[in-house]
């Protein structure tokens, strides 16, 4: 840039940059959008191979609860028990003792025979009882 004349203001540059630092930008987006590239084909973008998180099959995942000793948010995780429901099996586990097989839990109000069978799969084998393949506890598990 040259000197102004004495009287004359100094010219202001159109661009925010000079012409090193915008080769130096220009250079660092290029090499951003080719790394993201390469990633992108690295996942398997161009073969196919990316799942869109919206059209991912559902999972089935299975979990057992100890009716003992879980608190109300896990048991608020089973089929028609939510929070209210809950807190009843634990407010009753408390007041009551605790449960001494499956079928203790028809003592809560809300859950019926329809209810205990649909959560029955999603609950721990009880150590005492009859809720153990056969209807009788192992051997080891009778104190």
């Amino acid at each position: 840039m040259t000197s102004p004349a004495p009287n004359q203001k100094p010219v202001a540059s159109p661009y925010w940059l000079r012409r090193a630092d915008q080769v130096t930008v220009a250079v660092l987006v290029l090499a951003g959008l080719g790394s993201t590239v390469a990633w992108w084909i690295g996942q398997g973008g161009l073969s196919g191979r990316l799942i869109e998180i919206e059209d991912a099959p559902a999972l089935d995942y299975q979990f057992q609860v100890d009716l003992n000793r879980a608190e109300w948010p896990e048991l608020a995780q089973l089929p028609d028990i939510g929070p209210t429901l809950a807190g009843r099996i634990v407010e009753s586990r408390t007041a009551e003792g605790p449960y001494l097989d499956h079928g203790d839990l028809m003592r809560v109000k809300g859950i019926g025979p329809k209810t205990l069978e649909k959560i029955r799969p999603y609950l721990l084998p009880m150590p005492g009882g009859a809720d153990f393949a056969g209807g009788s506890a192992p051997e080891e598990a009778i104190p």
